[in-house]
């Protein structure tokens, strides 16, 4: 497997906030190319909103973020090119009814580039699973391997830049001790690593560099009042449907279709009653710009148009009668 040079993670007051509040602020972050970094934060302060920020998948609102040169958001697209995120929960979650050679194969095919035959090999044995079966369902997999196979996936794309979400997660302290050397022998090789856990006592060993995230303070009531007030109602969504409006069906066109009367079109009334209500233009009153002026024909059949209900017809080819008839004749 190719190794490359790690890419240089520099953030300086990083920080996202939404409608609900800050998830995560005032985040300062310097990770050297080969380096291992490990963001300690309990569950909820925001750390796996971090790494995807750090790869290039959310947006940040305040503060500066520079990987490998490129400023973000605005250079986001090349910074998803050389960083990887391993297994998130609730990000991308593995299948349990897939195997792992599944997995890998779909992870290659992800790639959207052509890759060496040895490649899926190369990522397994630095992941740690070199003798793993391929046949095996991820069901079968303990926590540990699950964890390593996230690792093999994100090694398939030959990062620059390695995220690893939840490394301690339901993890002794033996099975984290290993997968902290497997991080720091995959350091050592090239990619710049970045790793998210509650405790780092087990990485002693390889003395990773921590940063302290800080759960953001909650917001107070006037903030509260504040967001409500600023907050926009959401729109509803066009409606396509005909208004209730329209040309009856014996002064419809030809091809059997029902014309919509969106121009506005007055139809002779009775004297005393009500005027027609006028329909709205396009871009006027609650139709869209978009709204269809007819709606669409189905394809591969007639519409049938609707008839007025005006009692029993004569039959179609009868002639009329044109002579009065005499009584008594």
């Amino acid at each position: 497997m190719r190794r490359a040079t790690g890419a240089r993670v520099e953030a300086r007051g990083l920080g996202l906030r939404t409608g609900r509040g800050p998830v995560y602020q005032d985040v300062d972050l310097d990770a050297a190319p080969g380096s291992l970094t490990a963001v300690r934060a309990e569950r909820g302060c925001g750390r796996t909103s971090l790494l995807l920020t750090l790869a290039g998948r959310m947006r940040p609102t305040s503060g500066s973020l520079r990987v490998d040169g490129h400023a973000l958001p605005h250079r986001a697209r090349l910074v998803r090119r050389i960083a990887a995120l391993g297994v998130s929960e609730g990000v991308n979650d593995l299948d349990d009814r897939l195997r792992v050679r599944e997995h890998l194969r779909e992870r290659l095919h992800l790639r959207m580039r052509p890759a060496r035959g040895a490649l899926t090999g190369a990522a397994l044995e630095s992941a740690g699973l070199a003798e793993s079966d391929g046949r095996r369902l991820v069901r079968d997999l303990s926590t540990l391997e699950r964890r390593r196979l996230g690792v093999a996936l994100a090694l398939l794309e030959e990062p620059r830049l390695l995220l690893v979400d939840d490394l301690d997660l339901g993890l002794g302290p033996d099975h984290q001790r290993d997968l902290w050397r497997t991080l720091r022998d995959l350091a050592d090789d090239g990619p710049t690593i970045v790793t998210a856990c509650a405790d780092t006592t087990a990485s002693e060993d390889v003395a990773p560099a921590v940063v302290e995230l800080r759960r953001p303070p909650a917001r107070t009531a006037d903030e509260e009042t504040a967001a409500a007030e600023d907050t926009e109602p959401l729109e509803p969504l066009p409606s396509h449907r005909a208004p209730s409006h329209y040309v009856p069906a014996h002064r419809a066109p030809s091809r059997g279709l029902l014309s919509l009367s969106l121009r506005g079109r007055s139809h002779p009334r009775e004297e005393g009653s009500a005027p027609p209500v006028p329909t709205p233009r396009r871009g006027e009153g609650r139709l869209p710009d978009h709204a269809p002026l007819r709606p669409p024909r189905p394809r591969g059949g007639h519409v049938r148009t609707l008839q007025p209900d005006t009692g029993p017809r004569p039959p179609r080819h009868a002639r009329p009668d044109t002579e009065p008839v005499e009584e008594g004749r």
